[in-house]
């Protein structure tokens, strides 16, 4: 059996890297690796598969920037001929974004099987490119392979049928589970002068927050304000760097707001595992953040994880500035001492999802093997993980 998995961005690095891991204790199973290039910097791509233990890419289709129909035509263009000699089984893509869409579209077309890992999100949003990436690339699909149990309802709802949909859990949560011991043991607060302080990280980079120079500045302001009391530490995306400077923002240099380099993976995930809070618009954040128990203040008016919102610790906000330090209040005074539950968010979704591609194993949407199937807003007190030694 030969599958092909196809990923261009950071979120996809994080979520190929167990499956793949899975898939290599497969002897009968031949996975191939394409990286579009959609993140082509260094820092946004070669440092996470050196982390992630990903193995190199066995073809790298060097995409690269350029609008939404450039880089889905770029992609779609130079797949083909792989996909066309290679012929796989299946073709895995992930997520949400341009590459993901493209290479469904390529695979659909010529008549391979599509597996869509993370599928079933909606947030209702059609201004969001993400949000038609992910409505296309399901309805293309002939495995919906979900995080949550109403991405696997939202699917449903749309008429695909449940025979075709396997919840299978969060397989963001397993690369966070795995990755989590390096992580702790760098130390990184204390590289920032941070450990056993509060502080806060963030992360802005979608184009409703950073594109209209009015609503940036708006939230550097409000990010300025917030470190008056706490250290802000807000590793800075190359786009967003850019509209940073346009913007000729000059942040209180007594303030604890500071913008830094982009970080890799293990970096990043220790800061937010020692956060006092974090606030951002990335939804992989969402989900991390709720996994580990750190209250997070999500700067967008919808999202689609809603489970982050409803049993974990998320809270959607407007870009104001009154709405956010108010919320900001509330997220850190009322924070819970147990870290939420969530229903297969268990580091061990990439397992499942390999039963699914090569046994034919179906995962139930009914089954309550492993959990009930609406559990309490908050399970027992567990032990930060977070805590630096």
């Amino acid at each position: 059996m030969r599958i092909l998995s196809v990923v261009g961005a950071r979120p996809n690095f994080m979520k190929l890297a167990p499956v793949d891991r899975e898939l290599a204790k497969r002897r009968d199973l031949e996975h191939v690796i394409v990286h579009t290039g959609q993140h082509y910097d260094p820092d946004m791509s070669d440092l996470f598969f050196e982390e992630l233990w990903i193995p190199a890419p066995d073809y790298h289709l060097g995409v690269g920037s350029g609008s939404h129909a450039q880089q889905t035509a770029a992609v779609m263009q130079r797949l083909e001929p792989i996909l066309t000699e290679l012929r796989p089984d299946l073709v895995l893509v992930y997520g949400d974004v341009n590459s993901t869409l493209a290479a469904a579209l390529v695979a659909a077309k010529l008549g391979r099987r599509v597996g869509h890992v993370e599928a079933g999100l909606r947030s209702g949003d059609w201004t969001m490119p993400e949000e038609i990436n992910r409505v296309v690339t399901d309805r293309l699909s002939d495995l919906l392979l979900t995080p949550s149990r109403d991405a696997g309802d939202n699917l449903v709802a749309e008429g695909i049928p449940a025979d075709r949909v396997h919840f299978v859990g969060n397989v963001m949560i397993d690369s966070l589970c795995w990755a989590l011991p390096q992580a702790v043991k760098r130390d990184v607060p204390a590289h920032y002068d941070v450990a056993g302080a509060g502080y806060a990280v963030v992360t802005l980079h979608r184009p409703a927050n950073v594109d209209d120079p009015a609503v940036l500045r708006e939230l550097l302001e409000t990010l300025d304000q917030i470190g008056r009391k706490l250290t802000v530490l807000f590793p800075v995306h190359p786009r967003t760097r850019e509209r940073v400077h346009t913007l000729g923002f000059q942040r209180d240099r007594g303030g604890g707001l500071r913008l830094l380099e982009p970080l890799g993976y293990l970096d990043m995930l220790g800061l937010v595992a020692g956060a006092q809070l974090v606030i951002t618009d990335s939804g992989g954040l969402q989900e991390e953040t709720t996994f580990l128990g750190v209250p997070c203040v999500t700067v967008r008016p919808n999202t689609e994880r809603p489970v982050t919102c409803t049993h974990g610790t998320n809270r959607l906000v407007a870009p104001r500035r009154d709405v956010m330090l108010n919320a900001v209040d509330r997220a850190v005074a009322r924070r819970s001492p147990a870290r939420p539950v969530i229903e297969r968010w268990d580091g061990r979704a990439a397992e499942r999802i390999v039963r699914v591609l090569c046994d034919g194993e179906l995962v139930d949407l009914d089954s309550t093997a492993a959990a009930p199937p609406h559990l309490p807003r908050r399970a027992v007190a567990l032990p930060q993980p977070l805590a630096a030694t």
